[in-house]
């Protein structure tokens, strides 16, 4: 069973997945035609939020998203 930091999030669930090495906030692998890499939304790309590492982007600060549509 995965420990539990002080705030009781599974610190486990901040890492990348390990079979495609995407973090929550990956929408794709870097590289991916028709993607780019943006600051990360929900740490404003400081990979911290309320001290701990940001649990979408890693702690990285940035993510990878679709540019366009169509």
């Amino acid at each position: 069973m995965a420990s539990k930091s002080q705030d009781g999030r599974n610190p486990e669930a901040d890492r990348p997945d390990p079979a495609t090495g995407l973090n929550p906030g990956d929408q794709a692998r870097p590289g991916t035609a028709g993607t780019g890499e943006n600051v990360c939304a929900r740490c404003r790309g400081t990979g911290r939020v309320d001290g701990e590492r940001c649990d979408q982007c890693g702690g990285t600060g940035r993510v990878t998203e679709g540019i366009g549509g169509g």
